[in-house]
């Protein structure tokens, strides 16, 4: 039961989440000898760099084939070593290699007729709380909380919104139209629900306007201030955390496990995001998610994709005891509930635990040949 293909096919869908934006991400089929398939992701996200996936990974592809699925460890180094000079754990490599490891874990599992849960040694825990993940898109802040409110009434713990998004929020540029944003939400939401606040690339805080922001949000109860100086600012961030208790979070534009143990290594993290699509799979995202652990941070999967990356997310966050919920996208696109016949979703504000070989997912082929990014017309 060796590998014997390795397809890498790139998809565009729609978006709800994000104001119906269409996104693309290189998704990765792995067969085996006796037929069984394997799925993965790379979180590429843009067009342009999930055309440019595809080749990097049929490159590695011969790497792959003939090797058996269930050594997903020595295969992983090997796709790692391959690409020392174009991406040396970085990069657009990094999501290549993400999308096979993703794949193989898949295929291990149903070879030997296993979860992904299973195969990372099972759960950490037995409950896992789940949050609204979803941006802020509409003019009236009014309807913003109703919309977040009826979401987390349904049992979420709360919601994660992203500023500065697609749409007409226009959050995390005035402050006084955000801290009347955070109180409304905060007060739709009701008692015991938390929310967490995630700039966008468009916001640009210098470091006062973000002390004064994060104090003030802290005033108020949010959980934890997410990217607030961007992704690499150690320096700001330091300043940051010495002003404000308010929990930081950043992370997810990290590749590996050696980028997470250096922000982790600077003392101003609290709440590290992890993409099982960019992080260099799921191999890469349980050794970040250990360092972590050890450092007694919070690791958070970044699941905000298709319901591919959404399983593995699961499955990780699950596993990691340094993963305490799950963000979840309160509306699904086909991406999501089309994609797979078995998608993740919570009951009374509570994941479900994975079950299943593999990912415990069916994929809906007809569906990734009719959103190819590369289709003829």
């Amino acid at each position: 039961m060796k590998v014997k293909s390795v397809e890498a096919i790139p998809v565009s869908y729609q978006e709800p989440t994000d104001h119906n934006r269409f996104r693309s991400v290189c998704l990765v089929r792995i067969t085996d000898t006796d037929g069984r398939v394997g799925w993965g992701e790379a979180c590429t996200y843009f067009p342009e760099a999930t055309r440019a996936a595809v080749p990097i990974i049929e490159g590695l592809a011969d790497i792959v084939i003939g090797q058996s699925p269930l050594h997903t460890e020595a295969i992983w180094h090997k796709l790692r070593e391959q690409t020392w000079w174009y991406g040396t754990g970085a990069g657009i490599a990094s999501m290549a290699i993400s999308g096979i490891d993703i794949a193989l874990w898949d295929l291990k599992g149903k070879q030997l007729g296993a979860s992904v849960l299973d195969l990372l040694g099972g759960p950490a825990r037995e409950r896992l709380p789940a949050i609204a993940s979803l941006h802020g898109t509409n003019a009236s802040i009014d309807a913003m909380a109703e919309e977040i409110a009826a979401h987390t009434a349904t049992g979420l713990h709360g919601a994660k919104v992203g500023f500065g998004k697609a749409g007409d929020a226009h959050l995390g540029f005035d402050e006084a139209r955000d801290l009347e944003f955070v109180d409304k939400v905060m007060t739709a939401m009701g008692p015991g629900k938390e929310l967490m606040v995630d700039l966008g690339v468009r916001n640009f805080w210098d470091i006062p306007t973000a002390i004064r922001r994060a104090r003030a949000f802290e005033d108020r109860g949010v959980a934890w201030l997410e990217e607030p100086l961007g992704h690499d600012d150690p320096q700001g961030y330091a300043a940051l955390r010495a002003a404000t208790g308010i929990r930081i979070a950043y992370g997810e534009r990290e590749w590996n496990a050696r980028g997470v143990q250096r922000i982790v290594d600077s003392g101003t993290v609290d709440v590290i995001g992890l993409d099982p699509g960019r992080v260099e799979g799921i191999t890469g995202f349980r050794k970040a998610a250990e360092i972590c652990a050890l450092n007694r941070r919070q690791a958070n999967a970044h699941n905000f994709s298709t319901a591919i990356v959404g399983a593995a997310s699961q499955a990780l966050s699950f596993a990691s005891p340094a993963c305490y919920l799950l963000e979840l996208q309160p509306v699904y696109g086909p991406a999501q509930k089309d994609l797979v016949d078995r998608p993740i979703w919570h009951q009374s504000g509570y994941v479900n635990m994975p079950d299943g070989p593999g990912l415990g997912i069916e994929i809906n082929e007809d569906l990734v040949q009719s959103a190819r990014l590369d289709r003829a017309g």
